[in-house]
C-alpha cells in the first residue's frame, strides 16, 4: 500500500497540478500523511531545475501550514486524534526523545527534531501536546524544514540527475549527520 501511495505521489509531477499537489502533500505529511514531500519535490525540481528554489519554497510553506495543524492536533485534539496518529506511526518512543531534546537543548533540540528523519508529523503533534513555545516551534520548523528542502532543491539545481540517486538513497543518514555536526558545533561553541 505504501508503494502505491509513493507512486501516486510521484504521478503528480507529470501533471500541471504538481506544485499545488506538493503544497497539499507537504501540509498533509506534517500532520498525518505517511509519504514525505521530498519525493515530489525531487521530481518537480528535476523537471524544472531553474525553478527548484521556488518549488522548495512551496514545499516549505505547505509543511509549515501542516506543522501548525499538527501542533493544533496535539494541543487541542490529542485524545480525539493525536494519540491515534502517533500510535499509527509507532511514535511513542520518538515523542519521549523529542521532549528530552527540547528539555535538554531548548531551541536546538526542537530544531534538530525538525531537521532529522524523525517523522515530522510526530514532532508537530508532540510540540502541541508538550506545549512548546509556538514562535520557537515555528522558527525551528522554518529553519529545519527549510534547510532540508532548500538543500535538496539546491543540489538538484546544481547537479541535476546525477545527485538524485545519491539523495534518495542516503537522505536520512545525511540529515542525521548534518544535525549531529550542527548541534555538536553549537555545543562546542557553548563550552568554549
Amino acid at each position: 500500500m505504501i508503494r502505491r501511495l509513493y507512486d501516486w505521489v510521484l504521478s503528480w509531477a507529470e501533471t500541471p497540478w504538481g506544485r499545488p499537489a506538493l503544497f497539499i502533500l507537504a501540509f498533509a505529511e506534517a500532520s498525518f500523511f505517511p509519504i514525505p514531500p521530498d519525493v515530489l519535490l525531487i521530481a518537480l525540481a528535476l523537471g524544472a531545475r531553474r525553478r527548484a528554489m521556488q518549488t522548495a519554497a512551496i514545499c516549505l510553506a505547505g509543511s509549515l501550514a501542516g506543522g501548525l495543524f499538527g501542533y493544533l492536533i496535539g494541543y487541542e485534539f490529542w485524545d480525539l486524534a493525536g494519540q491515534r496518529l502517533v500510535e499509527l506511526y509507532h511514535g511513542e518512543a520518538v515523542m519521549q526523545t523529542i521532549r528530552e531534546w527540547a528539555d535538554r537543548y531548548g531551541f536546538w533540540g526542537v530544531f534538530a527534531a525538525a531537521l532529522t528523519p524523525i517523522p515530522y508529523k510526530v514532532f508537530t503533534i508532540s510540540a502541541g501536546l508538550f506545549r512548546f513555545d509556538l514562535p520557537l516551534f515555528m522558527l525551528a520548523s522554518v529553519l529545519g524544514r527549510g534547510l532540508r528542502f532548500f538543500v535538496v532543491a539546491g543540489l538538484i539545481q546544481a547537479f541535476g540527475e546525477a545527485i538524485t540517486a545519491f539523495i534518495d538513497r542516503w537522505f536520512n543518514w545525511l540529515a542525521l549527520a548534518f544535525t549531529i555536526l550542527l548541534v555538536g558545533g553549537f555545543l562546542l561553541i557553548k563550552l568554549i
